[in-house]
């Protein structure tokens, strides 16, 4: 599982704490408004039957009711006619009212309240019934002054009209505010975390070995302390870098030049008239001074390569031209190995973005790689070709090969295998997979397609990305 990024995790938290405290609040809100609203619809039964008291106080509650006839009743038109009347929904089906007298005997009623059954006490109070099919609400108010009972009632459909209402109007605020709040809060996180997009970007574009300071404009305060301090550490990276090609530069002139001089020494020496065993040793010597030349070429290169010494020669290179100066430079060595060399190429020019020192080194390694680990009159081929938006460098020998088990490890620094039959020191594979890096190349140890020895591929970029690096034993 990926991890999540910072804008990721700012909307998340964000989002989870929006809904921990709007939920709550909305159910709160909910079951608080219900409340309210239950409250206040008994209040306006209570209120609507101490009016109508009131009005029967100042008339004749015995007017109301005739001997020999039924109670006055107050007719109701049905919702469907009297929507269709008003052009408007209404209630008054939902609502009504009874008015008895003491001895239970009605007086009047709503024609909806006339089969309501009387109380079996008379006391003033809220109570639940059900009749014809509804669930009712009913306030009871007992006037013993006057000798009058009201009964006030409002259908429970009704009331549940409006908490519906109620629960749809909230709920759809939630349903719709907390979706509205998280895009919302992703746009503010992203723009806010702009600044590290420039920042990201101005890093992305920071030429190598440029010492040109990183500037945003407008950026904030909690960003700039760590622009500064990437500053801080930029500068010291490029000084300590610079102090590291200095250092190869100087330690390339120090050492060559007393080599040089011995080795010319050893020449005049063994120029002359010599006993047998002293040419011999001064053979020897000379021997050993090559490889030691040879050696500190090796690790000066892959110095420069490591303090990125090429990185200010970057630019469009051709490779085909690259391989032909190295050959012509490894002519005499190869001349005296009694190798059977032979170079492939296809298009004549092949050009990419690159390093012109570290390729001309990984091609100078991967050739004498290949002598080093053939037999007496051994074969190496060096292919060049374009593939799709790749250069791929092919260098095939007939030597032993490499195990696939132990293919991985020959990348370590002064890593030989016991195969080698050469003098080398273990650092050219190495030079070759950090000069790959820099050109975000893939190297892959193949069998060779004779099915003895080696083929060492390096599919490099056209458009030289750096520091992509991958070693497999796959295929292109």
């Amino acid at each position: 599982m990926s991890p999540l990024s910072l804008r990721g995790r700012l909307r998340w938290m964000i989002i989870a704490v929006l809904v921990a405290v709007l939920l709550p609040l909305g159910l709160y809100s909910y079951r608080s408004t219900l409340k309210e609203t239950r409250e206040l619809l008994d209040g306006r039964l209570a209120q609507s039957a101490r009016t109508l008291d009131v009005l029967i106080q100042n008339g004749d509650v015995d007017a109301l009711h005739k001997p020999g006839q039924g109670p006055l009743i107050v007719p109701i038109i049905g919702r469907a006619a009297e929507e269709q009347l008003l052009h408007t929904r209404t209630y008054e089906a939902e609502v009504g009212y009874q008015v008895i007298d003491m001895r239970g005997q009605m007086h009047l009623t709503t024609a909806n309240f006339a089969q309501l059954p009387l109380p079996h006490t008379l006391i003033s109070g809220f109570e639940n019934y059900f009749f014809e099919g509804y669930g009712w609400r009913v306030f009871t108010l007992v006037d013993d002054a006057h000798g009058v009972v009201i009964r006030m009632g409002e259908r429970d459909d009704s009331r549940r009209d409006i908490t519906h209402a109620l629960s749809v109007d909230l709920g759809l605020t939630q349903l719709i505010g907390l979706p509205l709040l998280a895009l919302l809060v992703g746009w503010a996180v992203g723009r806010g975390l702009r600044p590290l997009q420039r920042l990201t970007q101005a890093l992305a574009s920071r030429a190598p070995g440029s010492r040109q300071p990183i500037q945003l404009e407008h950026a904030p305060l909690e960003l700039l302390p760590v622009v500064d301090a990437l500053n801080s550490q930029l500068e010291r990276l490029e000084d300590a870098l610079e102090r590291e090609r200095r250092f190869s530069a100087d330690v390339a002139h120090e050492l060559r030049t007393p080599l040089a001089s011995t080795m010319i020494h050893l020449d005049t020496a063994t120029s002359g008239e010599l006993p047998a065993g002293t040419r011999s040793a001064l053979s020897s010597a000379q021997q050993g001074l090559a490889r030691l030349a040879r050696r500190i070429e090796q690790l000066l290169a892959l110095a420069r390569l490591e303090a990125g010494a090429a990185s200010g020669q970057r630019g469009e290179v051709d490779l085909i031209e690259i391989a032909m100066n190295v050959i012509d430079e490894l002519a005499p060595l190869l001349g005296e190995s009694g190798v059977d060399f032979a170079f492939l190429e296809h298009d004549g020019v092949l050009k990419l973005q690159g390093y012109e020192a570290a390729l001309a080194a990984l091609l100078r390694n991967l050739i004498e790689n290949a002598m080093h680990h053939v037999p007496a009159r051994g074969q190496v081929q060096l292919s060049l070709e374009r593939y799709g938006d790749n250069a791929v460098i092919d260098v095939t020998d007939n030597g032993p090969g490499i195990p696939a088990e132990r293919r991985a490890s020959v990348f370590a620094r002064f890593h030989r295998e016991a195969s080698s039959s050469g003098d080398g020191y273990g650092l050219g594979l190495s030079i070759v997979q950090r000069a790959a890096q820099l050109h975000g190349a893939r190297i892959e140890l193949l069998d060779a397609p004779s099915g003895r020895g080696l083929r060492v591929r390096v599919v490099i970029p056209l458009s030289g990305t750096a520091e992509a690096p991958a070693v497999s034993q796959g295929t292109v």
